[in-house]
C-alpha cells in the first residue's frame, strides 16, 4: 500500500520502543522483525533530511518478510527524536545534530543490532542525508562489522547546489551560533514520480522544511570531502550498493570511485 497519507505511516508491522543514544540523548526507534525461521541478516537504516523513519513504512515490511531484520530510528534533531514534546529529551531540538553526532548515532545502532541480532550479517543503509552518513561512516570509524553498505540517492552533491557565498557565510555563522534554524526549503515535485507522496510530504507535521546551520553544513562539507579525497579511505574489502531513483532529483546522480570518477552511473 503507498505511502499518501500521515494514517499510511502507521502499521503494525513494528515494535517501537524510545531508547537512550549517545550523550543521553532518547531516540525513538522501530524494529521489523524477520519470521525467525528466514531470519538471515539485519539492516540498520539512515533516514534523510527533514524526515523521519514513517515515511518507510511501506518498505520495510518488504525486507522482513524476506529474512532481512530491519532496525531504524528517526535521527537525533529529526522525526520524533526532535519533536515530540512528550518523550524527547530535554536538550533535544529540531536540527539540533552534527555530522559528529550522527556517526556516534551510527555506532551506537550497530553496536544495539550487534546485541540484539547475534551473528547475523549487519549491513548499513540510508537514503539522501542518510546516504552520505552511511557512505562517512566507514571512512571515518571502524566498519569491520559490515557486511555491507547500500547508499539510496546519497547527498555527496546537490542537484541544485547552494551557492558558494551563501555556503561561507553560512560557515561563518555556524561557528558561533551552530543549532539556528535556517529554512531548507525543497520542490517535493523533484522527490519522486509519486505526485501524492510528494503532496503529502510538503504537509507532512514530523517535516518542518528546516535546519540547523551546523547540520547542513556538515551534511555539504562531508559530502565534498568524500569526493574529493575520504573515498580513498573507503575499506577494500566492504562491498557498497548505489541506488537512485530516477524520479528523484534532490541529490545529484554523481560520486567518485578509486581512480575514476563516475557520473550518472546510479542503478535506476
Amino acid at each position: 500500500m503507498p505511502i499518501h497519507s500521515q494514517n499510511d505511516m502507521v502499521s503494525d508491522a513494528y515494535t517501537e520502543a524510545w531508547l537512550v543514544g549517545p550523550q543521553s540523548t532518547k531516540i525513538y526507534a522501530r524494529t521489523y522483525l524477520a519470521p525467525p525461521s528466514e531470519s538471515k541478516a539485519v539492516l540498520v537504516f539512515i533516514h534523510g533530511f527533514a524526515e523521519h523513519v514513517g515515511r518507510y513504512t511501506e518498505a520495510h515490511p518488504q525486507f522482513a518478510a524476506r529474512g532481512i531484520n530491519v532496525f531504524t530510528f528517526d535521527q537525533r534533531g529529526f522525526g520524533k527524536s526532535g519533536l515530540d514534546a512528550e518523550n524527547k529529551s530535554a536538550s533535544s531540538a529540531y536540527g539540533k545534530t552534527s555530522g559528529a553526532d550522527q556517526i556516534d548515532d551510527i555506532q551506537w545502532a550497530l553496536d544495539h543490532v550487534r546485541k540484539a541480532f547475534p551473528g547475523l550479517p549487519v549491513f548499513l543503509s540510508g537514503h539522501s542525508m542518510g546516504g552520505g552518513e552511511v557512505l562517512n561512516f566507514p571512512v571515518r570509524r571502524d566498519a569491520s562489522i559490515l557486511a555491507g553498505v547500500i547508499a539510496s540517492s546519497p547527498i555527496i552533491r546537490q542537484t541544485k547546489p547552494t551557492s558558494k557565498i551563501t555556503r561561507a557565510v553560512a560557515g561563518l555563522v555556524a561557528a558561533f551560533n551552530p543549532y539556528l534554524l535556517v529554512p531548507a526549503r525543497a520542490d517535493y515535485n523533484d522527490l519522486s514520480h509519486d505526485a501524492e507522496y510528494n503532496r503529502m510530504c510538503s504537509t507532512d507535521p514530523l517535516s518542518p522544511q528546516q535546519g540547523t546551520l551546523r547540520c547542513t553544513m556538515d551534511m555539504l562539507n562531508w559530502g565534498d570531502e568524500l569526493l574529493r579525497v575520504n573515498y580513498k579511505k573507503w575499506p577494500r574489502t566492504l562491498p557498497v550498493l548505489f541506488v537512485h531513483g530516477s524520479g528523484d532529483q534532490m541529490t545529484k546522480r554523481q560520486w567518485r570511485r578509486r581512480n575514476q570518477s563516475c557520473e550518472a552511473c546510479a542503478v535506476q
